[in-house]
């Protein structure tokens, strides 16, 4: 029996290059969660914000990309349900809710849209993988910055400045990461 792996086709993600199965499938869901859990704790506070920096959306993306939509969405609502749960892995190791909450509630959704896009080939090279994570932390932020304003009875000006604005340069640098990444590994794949 061949253990080969297929060549790479569109209407893949890098998940689907797996053999498949259903432990497969929960293995990649549940390491998805925990690979977000833990770039979370890579957290660095903003001078005037309640939100930090982390790792936390890179993760969230690219677990989006790799796994696609259907199992991406999957890991990232048992990140949220197990932090809501009492399991400390959110930023800083909090757990329950908090003003970034709403940035926990994008990440699934752009996860979802990510993931929809990775299927479509969106991270085959680097101007396209750019494309698809401006497309999540756009969605991430759409869900975040509002939530933030809400939780921490601020004005959505206020939230724009404390939970937005602080965190292009990172943003950028973040899918510039991602920008080298998803393409590389596509390339070695078809090697």
């Amino acid at each position: 029996m061949s253990t080969a792996v297929a060549p790479a086709r569109t209407g893949q993600v890098l998940a689907d290059l797996i053999p498949a199965s259903r432990v497969r499938d929960v293995a990649l869901v549940v390491g998805g969660a925990a690979l977000t859990g833990l770039a979370a704790q890579i957290a660095v506070p903003v001078p005037g914000s309640p939100v930090p920096v982390t790792g936390q959306t890179f993760a969230a993306l690219l677990v989006g990309t790799s796994l696609g939509a259907r199992r991406g969405t999957a890991s990232l609502a048992l990140y949220a349900l197990a932090g809501l749960a009492g399991l400390p892995w959110f930023a800083q190791g909090t757990s329950g809710f908090s003003v970034s909450f709403g940035y926990i509630l994008g990440m699934i959704l752009a996860s979802a849209a990510v993931g929809a896009l990775a299927r479509r080939g969106a991270d085959r090279n680097v101007w396209r993988t750019a494309g698809a994570m401006l497309v999540g932390e756009a969605i991430i932020y759409a869900i975040g910055v509002p939530y933030l304003a809400y939780a921490a009875d601020m004005s959505l000006s206020a939230a724009i400045a404390a939970g937005l604005t602080p965190f292009l340069l990172g943003d950028a640098l973040k899918a510039a990461l991602a920008m080298g990444l998803l393409p590389s590994v596509w390339k070695l794949v078809r090697r």
